[in-house]
């Protein structure tokens, strides 16, 4: 999984290379990612993660409950970001109206430089020779490219 550093308020990037999106949670065998507002993106990894200790580190049931609480509860409700999870058997995209959504090919993008990063990815995923970390690196590296709200400092966690 990987993340850029960028952070914006509005149209005005406030951090250049400060922003860290992604994260390891729970057991250490989990990664963690979001989009959006940064401090609703952090509330929603704390959520997950006490989600994962209620569940035994189950991701997909932790995810589930994290979603209904999102889309059910006021506070919430509120919340402007979408979450992207992973451990080694499943990676899913999770956003306030409910919803949890794994991808065929496990290749996913959110934030605003996410479909550039997907299609990158996707493009180069029968690359041979290309290891899946090179791949992200240079799917971020496009998106970076195009995408004035994402930058090239990238921070790449894998499972």
């Amino acid at each position: 999984m990987a993340g850029d550093g960028q952070a914006t308020l509005g149209e005005a990037v406030v951090f250049k290379s400060k922003s860290v999106k992604v994260r390891r949670i729970g057991n250490g065998n989990i990664i963690a990612g979001f989009a959006g507002a940064a401090a609703d993106g952090i509330t929603l990894i704390e959520r997950l993660e006490a989600k994962l200790e209620k569940h035994a580190n189950q991701l997909k049931r932790a995810a589930v409950e994290l979603a209904k609480d999102w889309r059910m509860d006021k506070y919430l409700r509120q919340l402007q970001a979408y979450m992207i999870v992973a451990d080694k058997d499943v990676s899913l995209v999770l956003n306030g109206t409910g919803e949890v959504m794994e991808p065929d090919d496990g290749i996913i993008g959110i934030g605003s430089g996410g479909n550039y990063a997907m299609a990158a990815a996707k493009a180069l995923y029968d690359v041979e020779g290309l290891s899946l970390e090179e791949i992200a690196q240079k799917a971020m590296k496009i998106a970076g490219d195009i995408d004035i709200y994402t930058n090239h400092n990238v921070i790449i966690e894998k499972v």
